[in-house]
């Protein structure tokens, strides 16, 4: 992630829960908080119901390199959170970068 941070405490994440703005498809979930910041904090959560930790893993390095190929597309200043469904256990790379523009889309954060 070039210009983004990693949301890493579980405060933050906590916070964005709260007051973000969610929207959800078939494979992902994500929550939207505006930070005042210049720049995007990025989490991503996978659950341990979508498989093991080598399922898990896969699954966050898919979405965070779609989010990293169109990190430029998106507005600033945002602490996106982005929440792995079960049915993301056996998703392609073009499934989960589709998935990802999708949500971005109706969250209206796309330049």
């Amino acid at each position: 992630m070039k210009f983004s941070e990693s949301l890493k405490k579980n405060s933050d994440f906590q916070k964005v829960y709260r007051e973000g703005k969610s929207y959800a498809n078939r494979f992902l979930v994500m929550y939207i908080l505006e930070n005042g910041t210049g720049s995007n904090r990025v989490g991503i959560s996978v659950s341990k119901k979508v498989g093991n930790s080598i399922v898990r893993h896969r699954v966050k390095r898919l979405i965070k390199e779609a989010y990293r190929l169109h990190e430029d597309m998106f507005l600033n200043g945002l602490d996106i959170v982005v929440i792995a469904r079960i049915s993301a256990k056996k998703i392609s790379y073009w499934e989960t970068e589709s998935a990802l523009m999708h949500l971005a889309g109706l969250q209206n954060i796309l330049n």
